[in-house]
């Protein structure tokens, strides 16, 4: 364990033995506190200077006073109440620490001693006189730390009295084992809290102070930039060796370039005076052709416009008879809709008679089929009657030859005994005496057993009902319930689909607001359009830029892409207040107003040579990090200047620009000042010239004068100021003009939202409207359903409630016909009896006549063939007694009766038919009148309509006519039309052709003395007049064309516009002599255009070409001086790469060692928490104990990253540190700072109320793990725990003196007390501890109180 965690032998341990304090905080005078064993309590009440005695430690051990609840270092002197001011300001403190080394040996450690202890040995001890077995104090030699606090309020360190420099004393103190930086020997109230809250890099930080890789920061930080900074030279260099390779190489390029410049010039205007010759001799030509076929088609227009008159009079006339048939047609369709609708009344009457006669027909035919089979009954009665006789006849036969077989049987039968004559006769008539006798009660036993069977077959029929009526209300249950499902299907769906048809009709309202807020800005959006349109045509903004312009604000949008330090021209970034500014701000800025604003100067360096590289051309760069620009204070004073004089003011204030770009601003006008006029400038500035140099001022006017510092004056104003200072001019119809780009993109982004085709609101809001539709018949079908299905529902309730009610009675009569069976069983038994007892009384005399004891085996022999004979006789008399009754009832029938009432009933029959048949034949009468006249209707309509028709064919006819006179006349015009648009186009283009051949300075060869070809007649006629019909359509067909060539321009359709004269003159002295003649053939359009595009993909090639060189005169001798360079540049990047990896060695040796320093520090404490977490969680219940680990976010480098440190208590999962109680916080955090203190291990460690958030459980091990560690380390702890500090070796006592307002102390050594109950059993002190540990009772300490208090008392 010792090796484990560090600990040194005791013999190199200087503990705390005494703490001596003079007016330190509550302490008054000087006292003596002590001595401190191994584990020691500091104990006392709320207020009476615990913490005070853990700030005396703290400030002894290089604690600064703010951290010791003080602002200054005086407020730590004891000031006695009562004390004047005078003697307060005498007041010192001091604080000392006693440290006396041990003088044991290593092998002597933790042994015990019997010491003859000396009443009043140690100052403040309470010990029994007498021998006692105590832990002896150290007796070696004394090192005394002191801290003092001077009345002026300053410290002062000393080490035995004498006074040392912070250093020394630091360095006495690292050498016991005392680190101030890393505090591993202070624990203050809160401080384990703090450090269970600590983040991942506070863990880190407070590592890197233990491990001592803190003092390693500064170099590393050092060596790191170092390595930075060697590697930035490195790259720079190599940049600048790339870059004068670059250049060397652009150089060779410009030199070659330069060859071909003047050759490629020569070649392009020669290739341009052809392609203008070409274009003149044709175009010239073309123009004189043109306007002899314009005078010949307009003799041909003037024929047509009488044939075009004469077929729109025909057209009139045509249109009129038409119109006319059209009158009378819609006339007789009207009387033809009319008889239509009449027929259509009637008919529904015609069809209800024809389906009532149908009807009556029916019933008719079933009275006569009635009638019939009466007739056939009749006729066949006489016959049924005598086949009824016969039957009668054959059975009476039947019964007789019945008699005469059984006659004989009895014969035949004698062994069960024998009967004479005379006695089967008397037994005969024995029996039916019996039978006599017997013949009520057997009627009564045949009327109950009637009443039995008919009981049976009520009960029967009462359980068929019922078992039906059951049936029918478990079918009327299950209807209710799926009629009840239906119901609230449908109520649902009804719902759902009210909530659907809300939903879309809130839609489309919606929809048809936003569509109208839509249409309302896209009205808003287009009348601003308008104006700003009207705006930019008012400002003539068809001007177009020069090429130079968009060369330059194309490459600055491509600076703009690729370095986003580049803001813009200064120019664009600024402009003046008042437009009466703009040429005097332009005056001022000079050349810098064109300059571009960027960031640094990193990114104007990196725009030069973007522009080099590309070839884009110069410009000047304005880096806002480092422009110089005039000091406040000289603009200050400039400006009170022109406030007080009023006649100038500075050129800076006149500008309005953003704060982020004021610094170019002021670069670029500096100090200048504005005047009004030259007087004032002149004035302004003259008048200044003898306060010196620096008192000079550049004025300019605002006319564009300028008076310079050296008092040189330029006047006057050239073309490119005046362009210069419009650009703001310019700005405003930029700002025109991006408005207008802006209100498009929304124009376009409105039409976007509102949609296209499927995707359009109108698309969308019929959509919806069909939706609504089919929603609002699902809900009217759905209600119809469900007003249906509540009907039934209603039905089949009350049925469910009247079958239920005749289920209860039916339940009532089975009950009452099961008792009427039962009472009939018992009534058919009695009657049973009472036959068989009758019988017995008759037939006993004669069993004792005969001698035949059993009469049931007789009748079983004779008898069972008397029973058949009988029960034969029976059916047979039962068989003839219905066919009489059968015979007497068809004897009653009346056939007659039947007869009249089925005649009577086919008679009304006959009589409904014949007036329903007369009904019909009136309808249908009425019905074929008016369908006649329907039919005369549709004959007069379809003569009208043909009359109609005729008309209608006689116009297209017309129409027809006109459209063809029309076409041919539309086709001259349009030709002519054509002609003469061509004409002005080829008038223009010659005109256009002749000034840009000017303009870009073409020599056309010119005829000497040639004299301009005289002018034919064209156009017109004089003294033609046109119809204003023909001049109507005309100028129709000319407007039309007129929008499709709007570019060209009205004065080149007049022949003798001057314009066009001249342009023919200047076109006529064109020598086209030297001209080649393949050039002058005719060619077709597309042969036209393959050649002007061969001549400009030439011209164009060659322009491209030229501006494409740059050429440079200088640059062979510019390449030899660029090639020395590149050698230079070489040995410098050489130089800087062995810089560079020279520092990164360096800062790789440092990067070492500090992650060595700290993760051997991170691998022992985390090796000894994760043993010191399980001891200290170790219990009889959880013997295991629990575990608690760090680890590193960065393990190469942990310093830089973060530290995790988890705990896991026994019996529970892993959970971040936030997630435990407060008690398990603390006992992780004790843990950790245990484990620190094991690296880095100091003689103590004073602890302040580190068992505030602890419970019982928790304490004791605490306590425990301090008593087992204490002879490792001495452990000083405050505490108000009774359970920590009663298992402490000794206990200071600290209280508040009243009487001084000071705290006092008083020290008790406990060791003695448990030596004095030594005699007691280990296993009892160990129950005891472990009850304690498991229930919380502290019996055992009060009673070890008690005591130590009555010992206390005694000494």
């Amino acid at each position: 364990m010792n090796k484990l965690f560090n600990y040194k032998d005791e013999a190199n341990i200087m503990p705390v033995t005494y703490l001596e304090l003079e007016n330190f905080k509550s302490y008054a005078g000087t006292q003596r506190i002590g001595p401190f064993f191994n584990f020691t309590c500091v104990i006392g009440p709320n207020g009476s200077g615990k913490s005070n005695l853990m700030d005396a430690i703290s400030f002894v051990l290089g604690v600064q006073s703010r951290d010791l609840r003080s602002s200054q270092m005086k407020d730590l002197i004891f000031r006695p109440p009562g004390t004047s001011a005078e003697k307060n300001e005498n007041l010192r403190a001091k604080a000392s620490l006693v440290y006396v080394e041990s003088t044991k040996k290593g092998g002597e450690e933790g042994k015990e001693e019997e010491v003859e202890e000396e009443e009043g040995m140690n100052e403040g001890i309470s010990i029994e006189t007498g021998p006692k077995t105590i832990r002896a104090l150290p007796t070696g030699k004394t090192t005394i730390f002191s801290r003092v606090i001077t009345s002026k309020g300053t410290g002062e360190y000393q080490i035995n009295n004498k006074s040392v420099s912070f250093k020394t004393y630091e360095q006495k103190l690292a050498s016991f084992g005392v680190l101030l930086k890393a505090r591993n020997f202070l624990v203050f109230q809160g401080d384990v809290e703090s450090l269970a809250r600590k983040n991942p890099k506070q863990l880190v930080e407070m590592f890197e102070n233990l491990s001592g890789s803190a003092e390693l920061k500064d170099e590393y930080e050092k060596a790191f930039k170092a390595k930075e900074e060697a590697e930035q030279k490195t790259i720079f260099a190599f940049n600048k060796t790339k870059e004068h390779k670059s250049e060397r190489r652009l150089l060779k390029e410009q030199k070659d370039e330069a060859e071909r410049f003047h050759k490629l010039l020569e070649e392009k205007n020669t290739l341009k005076q052809d392609y203008f010759l070409w274009q003149l001799f044709h175009i010239h030509a073309n123009i004189q052709e043109r306007e002899e076929v314009v005078a010949g088609l307009q003799e041909s227009l003037d024929e047509h416009q009488a044939v075009v008159t004469e077929k729109e009079n025909l057209l009139k006339d045509a249109k009129k008879a038409a119109s006319t048939a059209r009158g009378e047609s819609t006339k007789k369709d009207r009387e033809r809709m009319k008889l239509e609708a009449e027929v259509g009344k009637l008919e529904p009457s015609v069809i209800e008679s024809s389906e009532a006669i149908q009807a009556l027909k029916k019933r008719l035919a079933a009275d006569e089929k009635q009638i019939a089979k009466i007739e056939r009954e009749n006729l066949n009665h006489a016959e049924k009657l005598a086949q009824l006789q016969e039957q009668i006849d054959e059975h009476e036969q039947k019964e007789n030859q019945l008699q005469k077989e059984y006659d004989e049987l009895k014969q035949s039968e004698s062994e069960v005994g024998t009967m004479t004559e005379e006695q089967e006769v008397k037994y005969e008539r024995i029996r039916d005496a019996a039978a006599v006798a017997s013949a009520k009660p057997r009627q009564l036993l045949q009327t109950a057993v009637r009443a039995l069977e008919s009981a049976r077959a009520k009960a029967a029929k009462v359980e068929d009902e019922k078992n039906e009526l059951n049936g029918r209300k478990n079918d009327a249950e299950r209807a209710m319930q799926e009629l009840s499902t239906r119901k609230e299907t449908l109520e649902r769906s009804l719902e759902k689909t009210r909530n659907e048809l809300a939903a879309s009709e809130s839609e489309l309202k919606a929809l048809l607001e936003s569509t109208a807020e839509y249409q309302q800005k896209r009205e808003k959006i287009e009348r601003q359009l308008d104006q700003v349109n009207n705006s930019l045509r008012q400002a003539k903004d068809d001007r177009r830029k020069d090429k130079e312009e968009e060369r330059i604000l194309s490459a600055i949008g491509a600076l703009k892409r690729h370095f986003p330090g580049v803001k813009s021209r200064l120019v664009d970034l600024c402009r003046p207040s008042q437009q009466r500014y703009n040429l005097a701000v332009t005056v001022a800025a000079g050349k810098d107003m064109d300059a571009i604003v960027v960031d640094t100067k990193k990114t104007a360096f990196d725009c030069i040579k973007y522009l080099r590289e590309q070839r884009i051309g110069t410009a000047t760069f304005l880096p806002l990090d480092s422009l110089q620009v005039p000091s406040p204070e000289s603009i200050e004073r400039i400006r009170g200047m022109g406030e007080a004089d009023g006649r100038f003011r500075l050129a800076a204030d006149v500008i309005r620009v953003d704060d982020e770009y004021r610094r170019a601003v002021n670069y670029a006008v500096g100090a200048t000042i504005i005047a009004d006029t030259l007087d004032d400038a002149r004035e302004v500035c003259f008048s200044r010239q003898g306060g010196g140099g620096d008192d000079r001022l550049k004025a300019v006017t605002l006319g564009g004068a300028v008076i310079s510092k050296a008092g040189t004056m330029t006047g006057g104003v050239t073309r490119d100021d005046t362009n210069r200072a419009g650009r703001w001019s310019e700005q405003k119809l930029e700002e025109l003009r991006a408005k207008k780009e802006s209100l498009e993109t929304e124009l376009e982004e409105l039409d976007s939202q509102l949609g296209r085709g499927s995707n359009s609101t109108t698309a969308k809001s019929e959509d919806l409207r069909t939706a609504i539709g089919n929603l609002r018949n699902k809900e009217s079908y759905s209600k119809s359903d469900l007003e249906y299905t509540k009907k039934k529902l209603k039905e089949q309730l009350s049925l469910l409630k009247s079958s239920k009610k005749k289920f209860s009675a039916l339940e009532d009569e089975q009950a009452a016909a099961e008792n009427g069976v039962a009472e009939a069983s018992a009534r058919v038994e009695k009657r049973r009896q009472e036959v068989r007892d009758i019988e017995e009384k008759h037939f006993a005399p004669f069993r004792e006549e005969t001698g035949i004891s059993d009469l049931r085996a007789y009748d079983e022999a004779v008898g069972k063939a008397r029973e058949d004979f009988a029960k034969k006789r029976t059916e047979i008399r039962e068989h003839l007694a219905k066919l009489t009754a059968r015979k007497k009832f068809e004897n009653e029938k009346d056939f007659d009766v039947k007869l009249v009432k089925a005649n009577a009933k086919k008679a009304d029959h006959e009589s409904m038919l014949e007036e329903a048949e007369a009904s019909q034949e009136k309808l249908l009468a009425e019905v074929a009148e008016i369908k006649a006249k329907l039919a005369d209707a549709e004959s007069s309509l379809n003569q009208a309509q043909s009359r109609e028709q005729e008309c209608e064919d006689a116009v297209r006819e017309a129409q027809k006519a006109l459209k063809e006179a029309e076409r041919e006349f539309s086709k001259i015009t349009k030709r002519m039309n054509e002609e003469e648009s061509d004409l002005m186009v080829l008038r223009q283009k010659l005109h256009e052709t002749l000034q840009k051949a000017r303009v870009d300075e073409v020599e056309l060869p010119i005829i000497e003395g040639g004299a301009a070809p005289k002018e034919d007649g064209g156009g017109e006629p004089e003294g033609s007049e046109l119809s204003e019909s023909t001049r109507a359509r005309r100028s129709s067909h000319l407007s039309q064309h007129a929008t499709q060539e709007s570019t060209v321009s009205s004065h080149f359709s007049q022949r003798e516009d001057t314009r066009v004269a001249k342009d023919r003159r200047d076109a006529g002295k064109v020598d086209f002599s030297t001209m080649d003649e393949e050039l002058k053939m005719r060619r077709s359009s597309s042969e036209e255009d393959k050649l002007r595009k061969k001549f400009e993909s030439k011209i164009s090639k060659l322009s491209a070409e030229i501006e494409g060189i740059a050429p440079n005169m200088k640059a062979a001798e510019a390449f030899d001086s660029m090639t020395e360079r590149v050698k230079e540049t070489m040995t410098d990047f050489n130089t800087a790469k062995e810089d560079g990896r020279k520092a990164n060695e360096a800062f790789n040796r440092i990067k070492k060692t500090r992650a060595h320093r700290f993760k051997k520090a991170f691998d022992h404490i985390d090796e000894a928490l994760k043993v010191i977490y399980k001891d200290m969680t170790r219990s009889s219940k959880h013997p295991l104990g629990g575990s608690a680990f760090l680890s590193l976010d960065d393990v190469e480098e942990p310093y830089r990253g973060g530290m995790k440190f988890n705990a896991m208590p026994p019996m529970k999962r892993f959970r971040d540190m936030e997630q435990l109680s407060g008690g398990e916080k603390t006992v992780a955090a004790l843990s950790l700072l245990f484990a620190i203190h094991s690296f880095r291990p100091a003689p103590f460690f004073i602890m302040d109320e580190v068992d505030a958030a602890l419970d019982n459980v928790n304490v004791l091990k605490v306590c425990n793990y301090i008593r087992q560690r204490s002879g490792d380390f001495q452990c000083i702890v405050i505490s108000l725990k009774d359970m920590f500090y009663e298992r402490s070796e000794a206990l200071v006592g600290i209280c508040r003196d009243v009487s001084s307002n000071s705290s006092r102390t008083l020290t008790l050594d406990l060791t003695k007390f448990d030596k004095d109950n030594k005699g007691s059993s280990k296993q009892d002190e160990s129950r005891r501890d472990k009850h304690t540990i498991e229930s919380g009772d502290d019996n055992t300490y009060e009673s070890r109180k008690r005591r130590r208090i009555e010992v206390g008392a005694k000494q």
